[in-house]
């Protein structure tokens, strides 16, 4: 693994001149392929075993099958790796704690889209300084995630560059497609090939019709330009993906979990033909990105659970060890998020005992 980070993080960036004016250039410089990155930080089966039984059971939950809730949360992003193994293992403690009634999956992002600019994850910058080690980050990436995996833990990450999805796609059990990418046509197409179930969230402006469109695009095949795992420029075929939902995460006139809104999603679904399973990710703005109020949603959406509102069967929590955000550019506090802010674990814990509690009257 050093030999294949050494060859690309010494080859020389070459300039590109991609206008022929004086300045306008672009700095080539090469990563590793898919395909030598998994060989050099590759699964065992055992792993690959698990990851495909998390898979289904996220499947189970999503068509049905399964009456537990799925929580998918974690960090905002991922951007460090002690703090994100020490979350892991008390997150795997928990796991096992409600597995009666929740399957919980951690998030383990590792891209962050970004309005305007600004650090964009571990993947692109693992060193926190605009350094932009790729390489680095791609391999620190992989790693993680297999460590993780290997304690245990489901693994759900949001697949922002499409390139980058062959690079870790065998370590994820769900995956999201973010509001400001659902409507793109090659997110779809990604999203047609990938092996495990994933969430559309409605868009920035609440409207759920992108998610919906997305959704019906991406169960079909698809025949798209791509690259193959030893990193060729190929037509690639895709069978589809059976597996997709909708994420509501709120939008620019304010929440859109409340019972109204859930049921003229649940009706819009049904009229589309696609799955009915609904999640509600409690932060961005159905808590007006305050990390303080997810545990009110959270609470609103078990008890709509529990009046039988059958189509919610998942959350998505931004927690991290402690609670709220830090800003790069100086001395950086332990297992503060430097992206949203995040609900302390102490809290994330009460709260997601609290709920499994209220989850457990309706199985017994």
């Amino acid at each position: 693994m050093n030999a294949l980070l050494d060859t690309v993080e010494t080859a020389r960036p070459v300039a590109v001149d991609q206008s022929g004016h004086a300045g306008a250039a672009t700095m080539a410089q090469p990563l590793p392929t898919p395909g030598a990155l998994k060989e050099a930080i590759a699964l065992q089966p055992a792993l690959k075993e698990q990851i495909a039984g998390h898979r289904q059971a996220i499947r189970n939950i999503l068509n049905g099958q399964d009456s537990r809730m799925l929580v998918v949360m974690g960090p905002c992003s991922i951007h460090d790796r002690d703090s994100a193994l020490d979350y892991a293992r008390r997150l795997k403690d928990l796991a096992d704690e409600v597995s009666d009634s929740m399957v919980l999956v951690m998030r383990v992002y590792v891209e962050k889209p970004r309005t305007t600019v600004g650090w964009k994850g571990l993947a692109y910058d693992p060193h926190l300084d605009g350094s932009d080690n790729m390489a680095e980050g791609l391999a620190s990436t992989r790693r993680l995630m297999r460590d993780i995996t290997a304690l245990g833990l489901p693994i759900a990450c949001e697949l922002l560059q499409p390139m980058l999805s062959a690079y870790m796609e065998d370590l994820i059990s769900w995956a999201a497609v973010g509001a400001r990418t659902t409507e793109s046509q090659i997110h779809r197409e990604m999203v047609s090939a990938l092996p495990m179930p994933t969430g559309f969230k409605n868009g920035t402006d609440g409207g759920i019709q992108i998610a919906i469109d997305a959704m019906g695009a991406s169960r079909h095949g698809h025949r798209y330009p791509g690259f193959d795992d030893s990193g060729c420029p190929a037509l690639l075929h895709s069978s589809g993906n059976p597996d997709t939902h909708l994420v509501l995460r709120g939008g620019h006139h304010g929440p859109n979990y409340d019972a109204q809104s859930v049921e003229r999603t649940s009706s819009a679904l049904r009229a589309a033909g696609v799955s009915t399973a609904i999640m509600v990710d409690c932060s961005h703005a159905n808590s007006d990105k305050d990390p303080a109020r997810q545990p009110l949603v959270l609470d609103e959406v078990i008890g709509q659970r529990l009046n039988g509102a059958s189509s919610l069967v998942g959350v998505m929590l931004e927690s991290h060890l402690e609670t709220g955000k830090q800003a790069l550019g100086g001395p950086l506090r332990y297992g503060v998020s430097i992206t949203d802010g995040c609900l302390g674990w102490v809290d994330t814990e009460h709260h997601l005992r609290r709920a499994a509690q209220r989850l457990a009257i309706r199985h017994t």
